[in-house]
């Protein structure tokens, strides 16, 4: 059976161009408004983890990257909630989830990329024994390294690797081919797969809104 996979970096629940206000409980429920199978979710605040599950419909494993700095994940959302535009992840922390549909997650691994980065892998009871991998690497020089280090964990026979790699066009020798010029992609070993495509601005608008700085990546594996 085809699975819909898809990623995306939820900015901290922030439009683009930041406002005052987040909109992460309207991302979460767009990106899984059609029934996908698959999602993988980035720059999610830390009070969030528990609460994607029941705005999704869907199950969800997290990891959590950087913890919140008052210690308190519910104290960061008050305070964000003052100006999610001028405050983002100062208070609230940042997390990495995988969500499923109901009865297709397993086994979930948590593993440490670098400083506040973590690696998810969950495995999927579709019969094939595919693992998704979410990531999401640091930007700048040490994104290269933190990319192979997704690699080397990734070690499973059929893997899909979901995330944000801060690198464009980011690929993996023996892996389905990158979305060109993209730093948001999903990319598959051992399993047969669509090429990925970026959502069209329009789809991710709320209003006139536009949601988020980074647009969903999905493909199709089987």
């Amino acid at each position: 059976m085809p699975l819909v996979v898809r990623t995306w970096n939820l900015f901290h629940g922030n439009a683009s161009p930041p406002e005052r206000r987040g909109f992460l409980r309207e991302m979460v429920e767009l990106i899984t408004a059609d029934d996908p199978d698959v999602v993988c979710l980035q720059e999610l605040p830390v009070w969030a983890t528990g609460r994607i599950a029941r705005w999704s419909g869907m199950e969800a494993a997290w990891a959590v990257g950087a913890r919140p700095l008052l210690r308190s994940a519910e104290l960061g959302r008050v305070l964000t909630e003052l100006n999610h535009g001028l405050l983002r992840s100062a208070f609230t922390g940042e997390a990495i989830a995988i969500l499923t549909k109901p009865g297709l997650g397993g086994d979930v691994r948590r593993e440490r990329l670098g400083p506040n980065r973590a690696l998810l892998t969950q495995r999927l009871l579709d019969g094939t024994g595919a693992e998704v991998s979410c990531f999401h690497v640091t930007g700048g020089a040490v994104a290269p390294g933190q990319f192979r280090r997704v690699a080397e964990l990734a070690a499973g026979e059929r893997v899909i690797l979901a995330g944000d790699a801060n690198i464009r066009g980011a690929w993996i020798h023996g892996y389905s081919q990158p979305l060109a010029e993209s730093i948001d992609q999903i990319l598959v070993r051992g399993l047969p797969s669509t090429p990925p495509v970026r959502w069209p601005d329009e789809r991710r608008r709320l209003g006139r809104r536009l949601l988020s700085d980074h647009a969903p990546v999905e493909l199709t594996v089987g």
